[in-house]
């Protein structure tokens, strides 16, 4: 395979539910063009954010109702209305106070109510739409959305001719009365995908790559699963027989069960990978950059029994390894993917690895141990990694010292110190900002191929502004900046990309 070596250079996170606006939670509209602007101006050369998957159970991005679908929430509401699609009054009712949270529930409420109006005056019979249906790149999505509409609950609920997926009930349905809810769901993909397409243009005319995810696991209610039961391992009536999680490690004591169902990948190998490959080719056209989460669990992944309430007790069992990306390249050429391998690393995750030539990602808020051999140090990093400060499933840099002692800070200021004088760079370092700032340097200036900054380290932000806590059910992926970053944070980030030679 050939090995994908990214271009050196620095990016930010930042998902796009969290870009400021006045309509309850960021879009693809003017402030995502704003953003990238100010990437441009102020020395990135990354933008990453987290899945763009429309969410379901949690409002978690990696549980999505459809693997391919794209978040009705982000589409711009000012580019229906400048079609025509709604008018003045109807904007405005979507307009809320800005805040510095998602509130999901008002979202779920208004927002469909809304694009269902907006649907009302679309024309069904233009050549694009047409067209687009024509692809069946969201047949699936829309024919279970129309399905959930209909019957609400799981699909495993629903009819057993339409849980099974009888042709003949499915052809009837969707040319039955729900031909109009089924075009709906067409028509929020159809426009998704259209102001998508719009932005990944003109963030690549401004020399930004876009850095996106693909979750591991899909969730169990999901289109992926109703449409391919035989991939999972399911039994008989279509319920689970084991789930995904982690064991206990450093985010929990009893470890995190995530509840996904497991892939079957003696069916998937006997496809040759099709499921997965075309997967991968559409997250290759969404992003410029691949990032694969839980990578490990293509090496081995953790199986929990389907009753259990913890997953403490679980075992671990071989996954793909490099035969799936063997045949992805074979298929679609050079894979431009990042591999997230933290969490349980063994030799099998370092060898595949090495066997698929991904960079992998490294973590500086971690790095300050005491320990000469941590991976993390800048010292023990090479090039052929993504460095960050910490990640969306981590504290904020500023809300993870904050928790220190003054007895462990002080270590950590040590740490970081020798860090920054081994990559030849300086800054003072005397209270928890001050390491925020030095923390953001130090990965700046470390080997790395790329360095992300999550916007939240940028602007020194603490706990408040954490994105996503693991284990933890309720609360997460609402964080929302109510501005722009502030010229002097992003000066300052812009004077540490200079400095760093990126």
């Amino acid at each position: 395979m050939e090995k994908f070596t990214p271009m050196r250079g620095a990016g930010v996170l930042c998902h796009i539910s969290s870009l400021p606006n006045k309509y309850g939670i960021g879009s693809l509209g003017k402030e995502a063009y704003e953003f990238v602007d100010m990437l441009a101006k102020y020395g990135a050369k990354y933008w990453q954010i987290l899945p763009l998957q429309q969410t379901g159970y949690g409002d978690s991005p990696y549980q999505s109702v459809s693997c391919t679908s794209g978040n009705p929430y982000f589409i711009d509401l000012e580019d229906l209305a400048k079609q025509g699609l709604l008018d003045d009054e109807e904007l405005k009712s979507a307009q809320r106070k800005l805040k510095n949270d998602v509130d999901y529930g008002d979202l779920y409420t208004n927002r469909y109510a809304l694009l269902r109006r907006a649907f009302a005056r679309f024309n069904i019979k233009s050549d694009d739409f047409v067209a687009y249906i024509g692809s069946g790149e969201a047949e699936e999505y829309a024919l279970f959305m129309s399905l959930k509409s209909r019957y609400g609950g799981t699909f495993n609920t629903f009819p057993d001719a339409y849980k099974y997926k009888e042709h003949l009930a499915m052809y009837e349905f969707r040319n039955s009365v729900y031909r109009e809810e089924y075009c709906f769901w067409i028509f929020l993909q159809y426009e998704f995908s259209r102001q998508w397409s719009a932005l990944k243009a003109y963030a690549n005319s401004k020399g930004i790559s876009l850095i996106g995810d693909i979750p591991l696991y899909v969730a169990y209610d999901s289109a992926d699963v109703w449409s391919h039961p035989e991939l999972f391992k399911l039994d008989e009536d279509l319920n689970p027989t084991a789930v995904a999680g982690v064991p206990p490690d450093y985010f929990s004591e009893d470890g995190q069960l995530w509840g996904n169902p497991l892939y079957n990948w003696d069916a998937i190998r006997a496809s040759g990978y099709d499921w997965w490959i075309n997967r991968i080719a559409h997250a290759a056209k969404m992003y410029d950059i691949v990032r694969i989460d839980h990578f490990r669990g293509l090496d081995r992944y953790y199986s929990v029994p389907a009753d259990a309430k913890d997953a403490k007790v679980g075992e671990w069992l071989p996954g793909p390894g490099v035969e799936l990306f063997e045949a992805a390249s074979a298929r679609l050429g050079k894979l431009d993917i990042i591999a997230e391998d933290l969490g349980v690393i063994d030799e099998g995750v370092i060898k595949l690895l090495s066997d698929c030539g991904f960079p992998s990602m490294k973590i500086m808020m971690f790095a300050f141990d005491g320990e000469e051999t941590n991976s993390y140090l800048p010292q023990n990093i090479d090039e052929q990694s993504v460095v960050y400060t910490g990640t969306h499933d981590n504290d904020t840099a500023l809300g993870f010292l904050l928790k220190q002692t003054d007895q462990q800070f002080k270590a950590f200021k040590r740490g970081l110190r020798a860090a920054l004088a081994y990559e030849g760079a300086y800054t003072p370092v005397v209270d928890r900002a001050d390491a925020v700032r030095a923390l953001v340097l130090t990965a700046l200036n470390a080997r790395s191929a790329i360095a992300v900054i999550p916007v939240q380290d940028i602007l020194c932000l603490d706990n408040w502004s954490r994105m996503n806590t693991p284990a933890v059910a309720e609360g997460n992926w609402r964080f929302r900046l109510t501005a722009m970053p502030s010229r002097n944070a992003m000066a300052n980030f812009k004077n540490a990309v200079k400095r760093s030679g990126r």
